[in-house]
């Protein structure tokens, strides 16, 4: 995570949150310094999984049934992904998609875990399936 990722997202979706941007506030925090915006952690965990998970697949993302940031994210910190697919199931109104729900955490270079999502999605599935 860098801090020109952090000031670009946080700018370009209007969250002038001073945790987020400016360091003489967020040095007089108990985190002692600027946290990553929240939701850029959460769109990057679901960005990193899009290669090995959904890239062509998706048909469209249906939404999340839950969002925790157990621990904060800091410039500098390198995260990573790992999803588990928790159900799926047949569309009973498109046969040729079905439901999918991803467990997905990120984790930061310590290997804790930083964020969580639940998310589902609808996605093409094999003809025949």
């Amino acid at each position: 995570m860098t801090e020109a990722d952090n000031v670009l997202f946080s700018c370009l979706t209007m969250n002038s949150q001073p945790l987020h941007l400016d360091y003489e506030f967020a040095n007089s925090t108990e985190f002692q310094g600027p946290l990553v915006n929240s939701l850029f952690t959460l769109g990057l965990l679901v960005g990193l999984t899009v290669p090995e998970l959904t890239f062509g697949t998706t048909i469209a993302n249906l939404g999340f049934s839950g969002v925790s940031f157990p621990l904060p994210v800091f410039i500098g910190d390198t995260i990573r992904a790992e999803t588990t697919v928790t159900n799926t199931r047949a569309s009973k109104s498109r046969p040729e998609a079905g439901l999918v729900e991803f467990d997905h955490r990120a984790l930061n270079q310590h290997g804790e875990t930083v964020c969580v999502a639940v998310r589902s999605a609808l996605m093409h599935r094999r003809p025949g399936q």
